[in-house]
This record gives structure tokens, C-alpha cells and sequence, in this order.
């Protein structure tokens, strides 16, 4: 009797030990950024607490490496990054969580991979990431009255079925609600309490994470450059995303770029720089002159196949409506990036964008001029637009308009002079909606 009784007492013990562990976990933990020599960890506690991450190659469970320790804080919300850098290219890992030096147990699969060394040696290796925008997550104390907004989550399970090599968040990401965003106290909720959504918990953890931000995830609706509080917002961005910068020399906002394999992907800040919607003139910027600039000289500098150019907003749709670059007099801006693209002949641009609660592809191609792509992929879980069926897009590809919650892969296969993008739209359930190839000899 007294062995059973210990028996029992151990359980317990151990059940309410691990029970107090993970209660310590707010949110994640997420993979971030991965390059060949290191990978970034995110995870956020409900309180102070020391994290640090075990790691190995799920070919040699043996070899392990650990993450120094951080201790989170409530000046960085209880969220933490770690570097996994004691790893080896084209090499997949699994790992562990210990909050105060204790593993924290999961009922799904943590893993990362490191990129590939191919340049110079073969073709580049196949890839596929997945791509989308507006997320929003209800939270019925600080929603609209009426029915909720947001819905279908497990859309995120169905993302991590596809087994991208990484997410790319279109923006969005979060809605802030009214006036969250006057306050760190409101930026902290939203964040954390979205983060924290159960559904969304095995994509994090299970794939690199990249994002930009929008209008929702930086302020007010078709908030701007005018946006007092601005400064906050990236603040909270940079806490809580992976990415591998947060501005690019002296250019500030949500704007970085990273390579993978044959893409190169440049991620745009379109609301830290942005004139007013509303203002009356001529000449007006959504990215900032200098911004604007990189963009050019980053462009016409890469040698990559295929130039994903990330922003908010469409950048080919003709309709002059809500805050499509055509619309509220940016379309000189808009002209002078697509001429620029065409006149210097480079080849393989394809912007990803969101914002609109439709999903869509869009083709300016001229006569003896270069091809750029335009594909739209929204919403997430938010709203969605059914009106847009009806708006006039001249450079719509036919059949592409979808109104329902979906997301896209974004697959490059084939050899170096034979490459091409096959890209597929799937239904919150992952089933296959369309599907449509983008040679490199279509540019």
C-alpha cells in the first residue's frame, strides 16, 4: 500500500510540475528567420522566467546544443529571442523548451531547418513557403457587438499540413481595436492575446515565420506616416516577430530582405512613410524616398530568378479603390516603380500583397517589355470582401478572384535556366482552389 501510495504521490508531483511549467508559457515558441549558420527562436512567459532552447539534428539525435538563456521581462512583454547557431547547413532539427531550466512538453512537433548550400556546386534545391494576410482573432471584451469577425482558425492547421519551408505573413497579422494603439498597455493585449491563439501554436513552432506589418498591425484603419505612436508599433513588431532586421541602414520601419535559394524577398514598410489618404496633392509616397530608393538599387542589384517584393497594399490593381497604390493620387510613385522595373529589364518581379479580403493575380505586360506579377492572397480568417467580385481590375488574370478564407504555397522547382513558381490557392481546409505556373522565361 505505502508503494502505491508513492506511486501516486509521484504522479502527481510530476503532473502538477509540469502543469506549473507550461503555465508559465504565454505563447510560441516560433522559429524565425534561418540561414545556413543560424536560426532564430521566439518565445514569450507569462511572467519573468529563464528560457533557453535544446536543439539537434533529427539524423543524429546525440549531437545537442543548447541556446545560451535569456530571462524575459516585462520591458520586452516576456518575449524572448535565442540564436540556434551551433548548427549545419541544409540540415533539419528538432528542439526543446525549458522555462527555469525544466522542459516544457508539446503534443506536436518542434523543428527548424537550416538553408542549403547549392550556389556553385548544382541547380537550386526545390522550396516551398506559404503566403497570406488579414488575421483576426476575436476577443469578445473588446469586439463589435454582433457576430464576431473572425473565424475558421484552423486555416493554420491546414497551412502546416502544406509543410512550407517558411510562412510569409502579408500584413495584418493582428487588428488592433480601438485606440490599442495609444497605449503599450493596449499594443501588449492585442499582441499577446492574438499570439496566443491555440490553433495557430503548431505553424509557429514548426517553420520559419517572416512578416510585414499594415495598416492594422501599425495603428488605425489606412493609418500613416502621421501616426503619432508609430515608433511603438515597431517596437512591438520587433518584439514579437523573427525577422532578420527592422529597418536597413538609416531606413526605418518594418523593412527587411532575406534570400532563399534562387529568391530574393524584399519586405516593404508601406505605413511608417506614408502620406495621408486624405491629403490633397500631387507626387505623394507611400514608401519614402529613401526606401524607395533601396528598393530600385536592391532590385536591379539582385541576380536571384525571382524578385518577391512583399507590401500591404496592391501594387497592379487599376481600380481606384481603397488604398490600392492606384488610388488616392500615389499612382506617380506606383508609375515610377513599374517603369523603372521595365526600362531596366529586371526580370522575375513578383509582389506579394494583401489588405483586400480577396484573393487575386494581377500581369502588366507589355509589348517587348518584362512581365511583373501581382498576387494578392486574403484573407486569413477576417472578413471577407464578396463585394470585390464586381471591381474592375484591368490586369486581373482570368479566373483568379477568390472570396472565401484561403491561403497560397509558393513552389520553385527546376533547374537553373528552366525555373519556374507554381502557386496554389487553398480553402480554409486546405483544399485546392486554383493553381497557376510563372516560368522564368515568362518575364
Amino acid at each position: 500500500m505505502k508503494k502505491v501510495t508513492l506511486i501516486i504521490t509521484i504522479l502527481l508531483f510530476n503532473y502538477t510540475f509540469t502543469a506549473a511549467q507550461k503555465s508559465l508559457l504565454q505563447s510560441g515558441p516560433m522559429v524565425g528567420y534561418a540561414e545556413k549558420q543560424e536560426v532564430l527562436l521566439w518565445v514569450q512567459t507569462t511572467k519573468p522566467a529563464t528560457v533557453k532552447f535544446k536543439y539537434w539534428p533529427l539524423s543524429n539525435p546525440k549531437d545537442l546544443k543548447w541556446t545560451s538563456a535569456i530571462k524575459t521581462s516585462k520591458k520586452t512583454y516576456f518575449t524572448a529571442k535565442l540564436i540556434a547557431d551551433n548548427v549545419t547547413e541544409s540540415t533539419t532539427y528538432s528542439y526543446e523548451l525549458y522555462i527555469n531550466n525544466k522542459k516544457v512538453s508539446f503534443n506536436y512537433k518542434l523543428k527548424f531547418k537550416t538553408q542549403e548550400v547549392w550556389r556553385w556546386r548544382k541547380d537550386p534545391p526545390t522550396f516551398k513557403f506559404a503566403f497570406g494576410s488579414c488575421a483576426y482573432i476575436n476577443d469578445s471584451k473588446f469586439d463589435r457587438p454582433g457576430k464576431p469577425y473572425g473565424s475558421n482558425y484552423e486555416i493554420f492547421e491546414s497551412i502546416r499540413k502544406k509543410q512550407p519551408d517558411f510562412m510569409l505573413w502579408g500584413g495584418d497579422n493582428l487588428y488592433l481595436r480601438q485606440d490599442e494603439w495609444n497605449t503599450k498597455s493596449g499594443f501588449s493585449h492585442r499582441y499577446t492575446h492574438d499570439r496566443s491563439l491555440p490553433e495557430l501554436q503548431p505553424l509557429l513552432a514548426s517553420t520559419s515565420n517572416y512578416a510585414i506589418l499594415d495598416d492594422h498591425d501599425f495603428g488605425a484603419n489606412d493609418s500613416d506616416g502621421s501616426f503619432w505612436n508609430k515608433n511603438m508599433a515597431l517596437e512591438f513588431f520587433e518584439n514579437f516577430w523573427g525577422n532578420p532586421s527592422y529597418g536597413i541602414g538609416d531606413i526605418k520601419g518594418a523593412i527587411t530582405f532575406f534570400s532563399w535559394n534562387d529568391a530574393d524577398f524584399f519586405l516593404l514598410d508601406n505605413r511608417y512613410h506614408r502620406d495621408s489618404d486624405r491629403i490633397k496633392t500631387t507626387n505623394k509616397t507611400i514608401l519614402g524616398k529613401k526606401q524607395l530608393n533601396w528598393l530600385k538599387n536592391a532590385l536591379a542589384s539582385s541576380n536571384a530568378n525571382f524578385k518577391f517584393v512583399v507590401i500591404g497594399g496592391q501594387v497592379l490593381n487599376t481600380s481606384k479603390t481603397h488604398e490600392n497604390y492606384t488610388n488616392n493620387n500615389f499612382n506617380i510613385e506606383r508609375l515610377e516603380i513599374l517603369n523603372f522595373i521595365q526600362n531596366q529589364k529586371v526580370k522575375g518581379v513578383v509582389f506579394l500583397t494583401g489588405d483586400r479580403h480577396h484573393t487575386e493575380m494581377s500581369l502588366l505586360k507589355d509589348h517587348n517589355k518584362v512581365a511583373i506579377y501581382d498576387l494578392t492572397v486574403s484573407p486569413f480568417t477576417s472578413g471577407v470582401g464578396n463585394k470585390d467580385r464586381k471591381e474592375k481590375n484591368r490586369l486581373r488574370v482570368k479566373n483568379t478572384m477568390v472570396t472565401e478564407h484561403n491561403f497560397s504555397t509558393i513552389e520553385l522547382s527546376g533547374d537553373w535556366k528552366n525555373r519556374k513558381a507554381t502557386i496554389t490557392i487553398f480553402n480554409v481546409n486546405g483544399e485546392e482552389i486554383w493553381v497557376k505556373e510563372i516560368k522564368k522565361s515568362d518575364f
